[in-house]
Formats: structure tokens, C-alpha cells, sequence
């Protein structure tokens, strides 16, 4: 009788994950911002609260992403093909930079 319990608790736990979880997946915004040519691409996005921005360096030189305003943490110095990744969980206007050049600005509007 133990074994017939086990079985059926791994049947239902095996179906929660195939069933419950890539449907909730399914509800996580994402969106890509490019680092190109000592640029963000796009500058500015607009996205639902909840969304996940993720940064990705394609330039040849290293960059770190530093919110303006403190809202979200300092990414570490990104190297060529590394990524950041920020999910923004409350509506705002989210400024950042790179602090290593300052002329490298974006802006990450959520709603």
C-alpha cells in the first residue's frame, strides 16, 4: 500500500510539473536590451510590471549597468556575450547608465 501511495504522489508531482509550471512560465514577460557599439538597443522600452530585462554585451569592451536612481542593483562588469538580468515587480520609470561610460544612458519604463 506504501508503494501504490508513493507512486501516485510522483504521478501527481510529475504532472504539476508538466502541467502548472510551463503554464506559469508562460505568464513571465521577458525583454532583451542589446549592448552595441557603446549603445543600448532599444534606448527606451516599455514593459508590464513583472517583466525580466535582460542586458546582453556585444561590444568588444566591458560595461555595467547601474540604475540612476538606485532602484535596481549594479550589474558586475559584463564582458563580451555576458548578461544581466533585472525583473522590474512595480510600475516607475527605471533610468540607468553604464558607469563606466556615462554617455551610455537607457530607460526601462514599466506599467
Amino acid at each position: 500500500m506504501k508503494a501504490s501511495r508513493h507512486a501516485v504522489a510522483g504521478l501527481l508531482l510529475g504532472l504539476c510539473c508538466c502541467v502548472v509550471a510551463p503554464c506559469m512560465a508562460a505568464k513571465a514577460a521577458t525583454s532583451q536590451v542589446e549592448i552595441r557599439n557603446f549603445a543600448f538597443a532599444p534606448n527606451t522600452m516599455t514593459v508590464p510590471v513583472g517583466t525580466r530585462v535582460t542586458w546582453t554585451n556585444r561590444d568588444d569592451e566591458p560595461h555595467v549597468i547601474t540604475s540612476a536612481g538606485k532602484q535596481f542593483a549594479t550589474s558586475p562588469a559584463l564582458d563580451t556575450s555576458d548578461t544581466y538580468a533585472v525583473t522590474f515587480s512595480k510600475p516607475g520609470t527605471y533610468a540607468y547608465y553604464c558607469s563606466i561610460h556615462p554617455m551610455m544612458v537607457g530607460t526601462i519604463i514599466v506599467q
